[in-house]
């Protein structure tokens, strides 16, 4: 009886161990994974504010869409690159600082998902998006830009719109 107790015992410890240990590494790989992602995202904007052409769209997936702040624009990677080339070229992109980024995983943590709010030349803007990790790399695979509008202007807003 007492060797009985004994070995449950060893078996309980040892999976109660286990699970511990593996709760806390998986919050450990979470953590460096966000910081991952957070620091892609952070090149990507740095790539556009120094108009570095090559970096901003090499982080983006090959079927990566954009999806900008006027309803025309939802562009595949090939057309915002066209479209974006003067800009770049002219050695001015656009810059928009990060203010606030939130970033979610999926469980398998090969796929991310986050919302930003931008510090940019129309004001406070938010950013929302999907990544997705390819072999070692984190890539961009759907950006939507939008204007944020507060809740007591919206009707004035709202107004200039509709009258054009």
């Amino acid at each position: 009886m007492y060797q009985k107790i004994l070995f449950l015992s060893f078996i309980f410890f040892t999976l109660t161990s286990c699970e511990i240990h593996v709760q806390t590494g998986s919050a450990t790989e979470k953590t460096e994974v966000v910081g991952k992602i957070d620091k892609t995202m952070n090149r990507w904007h740095r790539a556009a504010a120094e108009a570095d052409f090559n970096t901003y769209f090499d982080l983006m997936a090959d079927d990566a869409v954009f999806v900008g702040t006027d309803a025309s624009e939802v562009w595949d990677k090939k057309s915002f690159m066209a479209f974006s080339k003067p800009y770049f070229d002219k050695g001015k992109a656009w810059n928009f600082k990060k203010i606030k980024r939130n970033i979610y995983l999926s469980t398998d943590m090969k796929t991310a998902w986050f919302d930003e709010t931008l510090d940019t030349w129309m004001g406070v803007c938010r950013g929302s998006g999907v990544l997705q990790k390819t072999g070692t790399v984190w890539r961009i695979k759907h950006y939507v830009l939008s204007l944020t509008v507060p809740n007591d202007k919206i009707k004035k807003v709202m107004s200039v719109i509709q009258n054009n």
